[in-house]
C-alpha cells in the first residue's frame, strides 16, 4: 500500500518539476506517513509544503507553479457549443 501511495505523490512532484523549469522540488515521507515538499536552492533545502496526508499533499503540489492549459480540439469546442444551446 505504501508504494502505491508514494507513487501518486512522486508523480505529482515530477509534474511540478516539469512545469517549473530551473527549480528542483523533492518529496520526503515522514515516519508517520505524511508527505513534505521541499525545494533545493542554492542556499540549501527549504520546506515548501508542510507535512500533509497524501490527498492533501497531491492537491497542494498540483496547485503550485504554472498551470498547464488543457488542450481543446475543434470537436470539443463544437460539442461544448451544442451543450450551451440545449440548456
Amino acid at each position: 500500500m505504501t508504494a502505491r501511495r508514494s507513487t501518486r505523490a512522486t508523480a505529482a512532484v515530477a509534474r511540478l518539476n516539469e512545469r517549473c523549469a530551473g527549480r528542483h522540488f523533492l518529496m520526503v515521507m515522514t515516519g508517520d506517513g505524511l508527505f513534505v515538499l521541499r525545494e533545493r536552492t542554492a542556499d540549501g533545502v527549504q520546506e515548501s509544503v508542510a507535512a500533509l496526508p497524501l490527498d492533501d499533499f497531491v492537491k497542494a503540489v498540483n496547485a503550485l507553479g504554472p498551470q498547464v492549459v488543457p488542450r481543446v480540439t475543434k470537436n470539443d469546442a463544437a460539442f461544448a457549443k451544442q451543450l450551451v444551446k440545449k440548456t
